[in-house]
């Protein structure tokens, strides 16, 4: 399993645990769910939305920048093997 990464973001310590260059486990972020680095965004609610037929692109959209297309890709590959 790979160790903790800690950061310095907009003056606050952030720490996590990368499960890859997307997607990590943030110390005190969503119960440790995962989430895409830098955010407070679920990958668990991401996938739903893909089960339920969004559009990738669309849900890129939404989130105006704070999550790309490859973030999404990589979320479907970690949280399903």
């Amino acid at each position: 399993m790979q160790s903790f990464v800690t950061e310095v973001v907009n003056g606050e310590t952030y720490c996590y645990r990368p499960l890859g260059k997307y997607v990590v486990r943030a110390v005190g972020v969503c119960g440790e769910r995962p989430t895409f680095k830098y955010t407070r965004i679920e990958v668990s609610g991401v996938l739903e939305r893909l089960e339920k037929g969004e559009n990738i692109d669309t849900i890129v959209q939404g989130f105006r920048g704070r999550v790309c297309k490859e973030a999404i890709i990589e979320a479907g590959c970690i949280i399903t093997t």
